[in-house]
Protein backbone atom coordinates (compact mmCIF):
# COMPACT_ATOMS: atom_id res chain seq x y z
CA UNK A 1 0.00 0.00 0.00
CA UNK A 2 1.22 3.64 -0.79
CA UNK A 3 1.68 6.35 1.28
CA UNK A 4 -0.99 8.41 -0.53
CA UNK A 5 -4.99 7.15 -0.11
CA UNK A 6 -5.88 5.73 -3.10
CA UNK A 7 -10.03 6.74 -2.87
CA UNK A 8 -12.20 6.96 -5.57
CA UNK A 9 -12.49 10.56 -5.95
CA UNK A 10 -16.10 11.55 -6.34
CA UNK A 11 -16.04 15.18 -7.58
CA UNK A 12 -15.95 18.47 -6.26
CA UNK A 13 -17.94 20.43 -3.54
CA UNK A 14 -20.45 22.72 -5.53
CA UNK A 15 -19.46 25.56 -2.78
CA UNK A 16 -15.58 24.72 -3.36
CA UNK A 17 -16.68 25.49 -6.88
CA UNK A 18 -17.80 28.54 -6.66
CA UNK A 19 -15.20 29.84 -4.98
CA UNK A 20 -12.83 28.76 -7.23
CA UNK A 21 -14.52 30.73 -10.25
CA UNK A 22 -15.11 34.01 -7.96
CA UNK A 23 -11.04 33.57 -6.66
CA UNK A 24 -10.22 33.32 -10.24
CA UNK A 25 -12.66 36.38 -11.22
CA UNK A 26 -11.72 38.17 -8.84
CA UNK A 27 -7.90 37.66 -9.84
CA UNK A 28 -8.81 38.69 -13.58
CA UNK A 29 -6.74 39.10 -15.45
CA UNK A 30 -4.06 37.63 -14.06
CA UNK A 31 -4.28 33.79 -13.76
CA UNK A 32 -5.53 32.55 -10.17
CA UNK A 33 -3.60 29.11 -8.74
CA UNK A 34 -4.43 26.94 -5.62
CA UNK A 35 -4.13 22.97 -5.15
CA UNK A 36 -7.14 20.73 -3.89
CA UNK A 37 -7.80 19.12 -1.47
CA UNK A 38 -10.09 16.25 -0.32
CA UNK A 39 -12.28 15.21 2.16
CA UNK A 40 -13.58 11.27 2.93
CA UNK A 41 -17.21 11.53 2.01
CA UNK A 42 -17.96 9.48 4.95
CA UNK A 43 -17.04 12.94 6.80
CA UNK A 44 -19.63 14.85 4.93
CA UNK A 45 -22.51 12.71 5.52
CA UNK A 46 -22.58 11.43 1.81
CA UNK A 47 -23.16 7.42 1.59
CA UNK A 48 -20.93 7.05 -0.99
CA UNK A 49 -16.96 5.66 -0.72
CA UNK A 50 -14.38 7.42 -1.34
CA UNK A 51 -13.17 11.75 -1.27
CA UNK A 52 -14.45 15.17 -2.46
CA UNK A 53 -12.89 18.00 -3.05
CA UNK A 54 -13.05 20.38 -0.80
CA UNK A 55 -10.57 23.05 0.09
CA UNK A 56 -8.67 25.16 -2.04
CA UNK A 57 -5.31 25.57 -0.84
CA UNK A 58 -3.64 29.24 -1.52
CA UNK A 59 -0.02 29.13 -1.60
CA UNK A 60 2.27 32.47 0.06
CA UNK A 61 4.44 33.77 -2.63
CA UNK A 62 2.55 32.80 -5.44
CA UNK A 63 3.34 34.66 -8.48
CA UNK A 64 0.77 35.57 -10.92
CA UNK A 65 0.06 37.15 -14.37
CA UNK A 66 -1.67 37.54 -17.07
CA UNK A 67 -0.37 34.32 -18.18
CA UNK A 68 1.06 32.31 -15.93
CA UNK A 69 1.24 31.72 -12.07
CA UNK A 70 3.35 29.67 -10.11
CA UNK A 71 4.55 28.59 -6.48
CA UNK A 72 7.61 27.69 -5.12
CA UNK A 73 8.20 24.02 -5.33
CA UNK A 74 9.23 23.53 -1.69
CA UNK A 75 5.74 25.44 -1.09
CA UNK A 76 4.09 23.08 -2.83
CA UNK A 77 1.49 20.31 -0.46
CA UNK A 78 2.52 16.94 0.23
CA UNK A 79 -0.56 15.21 2.42
CA UNK A 80 -3.04 12.71 2.03
CA UNK A 81 -5.59 14.83 1.97
CA UNK A 82 -4.01 16.32 -1.78
CA UNK A 83 -5.44 15.65 -4.80
CA UNK A 84 -4.41 18.54 -7.47
CA UNK A 85 -4.26 21.90 -8.91
CA UNK A 86 -6.51 24.58 -9.95
CA UNK A 87 -5.91 27.76 -12.14
CA UNK A 88 -7.46 30.35 -14.15
CA UNK A 89 -6.86 30.96 -17.98
CA UNK A 90 -7.95 34.79 -18.27
CA UNK A 91 -8.40 34.21 -21.86
CA UNK A 92 -10.84 31.93 -21.53
CA UNK A 93 -9.14 28.61 -23.44
CA UNK A 94 -10.15 25.31 -21.40
CA UNK A 95 -7.13 23.57 -22.40
CA UNK A 96 -3.97 22.81 -20.64
CA UNK A 97 -0.33 24.45 -22.18
CA UNK A 98 2.61 22.40 -22.30
CA UNK A 99 3.45 24.51 -19.15
CA UNK A 100 0.45 23.46 -17.47
CA UNK A 101 1.28 19.83 -18.51
CA UNK A 102 4.76 20.44 -16.56
CA UNK A 103 2.89 20.91 -13.72
CA UNK A 104 0.13 17.94 -13.46
CA UNK A 105 2.58 15.17 -12.47
CA UNK A 106 1.25 15.70 -8.80
CA UNK A 107 -2.36 14.87 -7.81
CA UNK A 108 -4.78 13.03 -9.89
CA UNK A 109 -7.27 15.83 -11.31
CA UNK A 110 -6.29 19.73 -12.31
CA UNK A 111 -8.62 21.94 -13.15
CA UNK A 112 -8.66 24.42 -15.21
CA UNK A 113 -10.79 27.42 -14.91
CA UNK A 114 -11.80 30.29 -18.30
CA UNK A 115 -13.07 33.32 -18.28
CA UNK A 116 -15.83 34.71 -17.95
CA UNK A 117 -15.93 32.51 -15.22
CA UNK A 118 -19.38 31.36 -15.16
CA UNK A 119 -20.59 27.77 -13.74
CA UNK A 120 -19.64 25.61 -17.05
CA UNK A 121 -16.36 27.67 -17.39
CA UNK A 122 -14.62 25.22 -16.21
CA UNK A 123 -12.69 21.83 -17.33
CA UNK A 124 -10.75 18.79 -15.29
CA UNK A 125 -7.93 16.78 -16.26
CA UNK A 126 -5.92 13.90 -15.59
CA UNK A 127 -1.94 13.61 -15.38
CA UNK A 128 -1.94 13.15 -18.95
CA UNK A 129 -3.71 16.80 -19.88
CA UNK A 130 -6.87 14.54 -20.77
CA UNK A 131 -10.11 15.72 -20.31
CA UNK A 132 -11.86 14.22 -17.16
CA UNK A 133 -15.49 14.11 -15.58
CA UNK A 134 -15.51 15.28 -12.01
CA UNK A 135 -19.27 15.45 -10.94
CA UNK A 136 -20.29 18.81 -8.86
CA UNK A 137 -21.88 17.43 -5.69
CA UNK A 138 -24.16 19.51 -3.15
CA UNK A 139 -23.19 18.74 -0.22
CA UNK A 140 -22.71 20.93 3.04
CA UNK A 141 -19.16 21.55 3.99
CA UNK A 142 -18.49 21.69 7.31
CA UNK A 143 -18.05 24.68 9.27
CA UNK A 144 -14.31 25.39 9.88
CA UNK A 145 -13.86 26.41 13.58
CA UNK A 146 -10.26 27.59 13.23
CA UNK A 147 -10.74 30.97 12.60
CA UNK A 148 -13.74 31.64 15.02
CA UNK A 149 -11.68 33.33 17.56
CA UNK A 150 -14.32 35.77 19.45
CA UNK A 151 -13.84 37.65 22.79
CA UNK A 152 -16.63 35.32 24.04
CA UNK A 153 -14.50 32.36 22.97
CA UNK A 154 -11.33 33.92 24.83
CA UNK A 155 -13.72 34.21 28.03
CA UNK A 156 -14.92 30.89 28.14
CA UNK A 157 -11.51 29.89 27.65
CA UNK A 158 -10.31 31.87 30.36
CA UNK A 159 -13.13 30.70 32.54
CA UNK A 160 -12.58 27.32 31.59
CA UNK A 161 -8.93 26.88 32.41
CA UNK A 162 -7.90 29.98 35.13
CA UNK A 163 -4.48 31.04 35.69
CA UNK A 164 -3.57 31.44 39.02
CA UNK A 165 -1.93 35.08 38.48
CA UNK A 166 -4.56 38.01 38.58
CA UNK A 167 -5.73 39.52 34.86
CA UNK A 168 -3.95 43.17 36.37
CA UNK A 169 -0.88 41.05 36.74
CA UNK A 170 -1.08 39.46 33.03
CA UNK A 171 -1.96 43.17 31.76
CA UNK A 172 1.51 44.33 33.33
CA UNK A 173 3.13 41.55 32.10
CA UNK A 174 1.61 41.59 28.31
CA UNK A 175 -0.14 38.17 28.56
CA UNK A 176 -0.77 36.83 24.88
CA UNK A 177 -4.42 37.91 24.87
CA UNK A 178 -4.24 41.38 27.16
CA UNK A 179 -3.99 43.31 23.42
CA UNK A 180 -8.06 42.16 23.35
CA UNK A 181 -9.07 44.01 26.81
Amino acid sequence: MGLFRSEELLGIAAETLEFILSASEQTHPNEYMGFLRAESASKLDLDRDGRVITDILVIPGTESGPTSASVKEMMRPNDINSVGSVHSHPNGVLRPSDADLKTFTSGRVHIIIGAPYGRTDWQAFDNQGEPTDLEVIDVALPDDDFFQLTQQGLEDEHLEHPREQSEETDEKRGGLFSWFR
